[in-house]
């Protein structure tokens, strides 16, 4: 059994009150598990209520953390409870979290799938790079053919790409280092030849 010997506010906006136990020991705990749990000083607590508390401090933290990252960037469910677990949360606090938000509708897989692609055609990149972005978000395979399918005619993007670094008379280093930005972006070789001919550049051996 434990007794609370004080409760002390936490310095800044958003941070964790303190609670001070008759033992000395201290843990640190989100306000809002204080209130619900109705805690005050004087208020004895035998393990249960402690473990309880822990677990209810635990899950509100991850999903804490877990609306302020969806408040600033799109993810997946799997690219969150990553996030989450390096953040310092319990892997079953951080699944919590995102099944929490999952059934508010703020995560939405297929959505975030769409938003990557759109972001790597914004950045000029090729398909072979926006599906390594969709790997690197762990979006699910099965939201991507329809997310690339989106993907809009870039042979424009790419023939201006390679003429601007080919310049008028590009010798063979030249073409070399441009060809191989492109497949950098993720262009295949087939549609750096293609524009490579609608160029007139000739094609190294």
């Amino acid at each position: 059994m434990k007794t609370i010997q004080a409760l002390i506010p936490p310095r800044r906006p958003g941070g964790r009150t303190t609670v001070c136990f008759s033992d000395g020991t201290t843990c640190r705990l989100i306000p809002s598990v204080i209130e619900d749990r109705g805690l005050y000083p004087g208020m004895e607590l035998d393990e249960t209520a402690l473990d309880g508390l822990r677990t209810a401090n635990g899950e509100a933290s991850a999903k804490q953390r877990a609306v302020r990252i969806i408040s600033v960037t799109g993810v997946t469910q799997g690219d969150l409870k990553q996030r989450l677990i390096r953040k310092g949360e319990s892997p079953d606090d951080a699944e919590t979290a995102v099944a929490w938000l999952s059934e508010l509708k703020l995560l939405d897989d297929a959505e975030t799938a769409r938003q990557i692609v759109a972001r790597g055609v914004s950045r000029g990149y090729g398909a072979k790079r926006i599906q390594q972005m969709l790997y690197e978000k762990r979006v699910p395979r099965k939201y991507w053919e329809e997310a690339l399918a989106s993907i809009p005619d870039q042979s424009g993007e790419l023939r201006d790409f390679l003429a601007a670094r080919l310049g008028e008379a590009p010798d063979e280093k030249q073409r070399k280092r441009a060809i191989d930005a492109a497949l950098r972006r993720g262009f295949t070789w087939s549609e750096v030849q293609a524009a490579l001919r609608r160029l007139g550049a000739d094609e190294p051996e």
